[in-house]
């Protein structure tokens, strides 16, 4: 039990650390922030896990209708939401590391610390209801 609020301390000091940056090491600096970006998407991944449940179900839904979404589309968010939370705690522990198959770029190879499961984030631009997360007005799209 000792080891567990010895990590636990170790980690809200090291969040603290990376934390505080100055702004102008985020632009020039970007192995402060690349960690930094890890850490807070694998805490996101495991406290907004469970709403994989819902985000399949109505995928499903939308795809295949209304029956394949409550049975297909629960299932498939119950086993989404078991991967996003494993994929959480891989990125928690390991964000000081930059891990093999993870480039910034989904087209490319190598080491880096991009996300293991896309989408990185649980609620993204396609599934934001209501405008609830983002702002449509605000969001620039980037696509070319």
């Amino acid at each position: 039990m000792k080891f567990g609020k010895t990590f636990l301390a170790a980690a809200v000091l090291a969040v603290m650390a990376f934390s505080t940056v100055p702004a102008s090491a985020i632009e020039g600096d970007w192995w402060i922030m690349k960690p930094v970006e890890k850490l807070s998407r694998g805490i996101a991944n495991v406290a907004f896990g469970p709403l994989e449940v819902f985000i399949s179900m109505w995928d499903v839904q939308q795809e295949d209708g209304g029956i394949a979404g409550l049975t297909y589309g629960t299932l498939r968010g119950v086993v989404r939401t078991i991967g996003r939370e494993v994929v959480g705690v891989v990125d928690i522990v390991t964000f000081p590391f930059p891990l093999p198959d993870c480039p910034e770029n989904p087209e490319g190879y190598g080491w880096g610390y991009g996300p293991i499961m896309r989408p990185a984030w649980v609620v993204d631009l396609k599934h934001d209801w209501n405008n609830f997360v983002y702002d449509r007005e605000a969001v620039v799209n980037s696509s070319f």
